[in-house]
């Protein structure tokens, strides 16, 4: 996709405070704690989508895997990873989306992505899977009734207001259909929504994991890479997690995988592979 192809070459604020909020979040995790918790995983058959869905599944949740093909689903392994499936296509307006998604789905975990094709027709890929079909999920979610949502995104997003438009790591994935300048409109309006949200930005995806977890504040993360399975699990520990990340934006990569000083929320963090410990504070 075209966060692996960017980033590969080259966290957390305050809550917002509400206290329904918090009592929502709380509510969540204390129903996944009891295995009941019903998520839909859009973009499922995706290479970070299917290992959230196989996270899930492992934890006992009630899965339903959001994909456009059954055929693909079952080429995946997803269709006998999850509980039931459900037809998902995110470039669909809000309408057709909040109408397919099954009743009583109390979390949504976002993990779509456009993948790069003719490079004259990215920008606009870009623009309809992780801009506008992030928003058409999103509006679809409030629709449906939905309470909370993940949003697999991206380090660098904002990388033009922090000072970073110039960095290896933001022009290089932005070349990709400008997909780092559409996933940040995407993320605007999901904060904005109103939903108990959170922002998952990983940096460049790999397949294999190599080191240990290091979490940081959002905007504090330029370059660095982390296995797609590590961000599936901070996907699913968010969702348990309650109140403690709720409405908060998170980066992850994993130890040793920063370029020079370009890591300034990593500085001094060895990082962890204690689940427990990635939001106990």
């Amino acid at each position: 996709d075209a966060l692996a192809a960017g980033l590969l070459l080259v966290a957390l604020p305050g809550a917002r405070g509400a206290r329904a909020e918090g009592e929502e979040a709380s509510k969540a995790a204390s129903k996944a704690a009891g295995g009941a918790l019903k998520v839909l995983v859009a973009g499922a058959t995706g290479s970070t989508g299917r290992l959230v869905v196989k996270e899930l599944h492992e934890q006992g949740f009630d899965v339903v895997a959001g994909v456009r093909s059954t055929g693909k689903a079952a080429e995946t392994g997803v269709d006998t990873l999850s509980n039931s499936l459900a037809t998902i296509d995110v470039t669909n307006s809000p309408e057709d989306i909040a109408s397919a998604i099954p009743a009583g789905v109390d979390a949504i975990i976002c993990a779509t992505g456009f993948v790069p094709g003719n490079p004259f027709k990215m920008g606009s890929a870009a623009h309809a899977v992780d801009n506008i079909g992030t928003q058409n999920l999103v509006k679809a979610a409030k629709l449906a009734g939905v309470k909370r949502f993940v949003l697999v995104s991206s380090i660098l997003t904002n990388g033009r207001a922090i000072g970073q438009e110039k960095s290896p790591g933001f022009v290089i994935t932005n070349a990709f259909g400008g997909v780092l300048d559409e996933k940040l409109e995407a993320e605007q309006v999901l904060r904005a929504s109103g939903l108990d949200y959170t922002i998952v930005r990983p940096g460049g995806l790999k397949d294999e994991i190599t080191d240990k977890v290091i979490l940081a504040q959002e905007d504090t993360l330029f370059s660095g890479e982390v296995a797609r399975a590590n961000v599936a699990a901070v996907c699913v520990e968010a969702l348990k997690s309650g109140a403690s990340v709720s409405n908060k934006v998170v980066e992850l990569v994993e130890y040793g995988t920063c370029i020079n000083d370009s890591c300034p929320g990593a500085e001094g963090n060895p990082g962890s592979d204690d689940r427990s410990t990635w939001f106990s504070s």
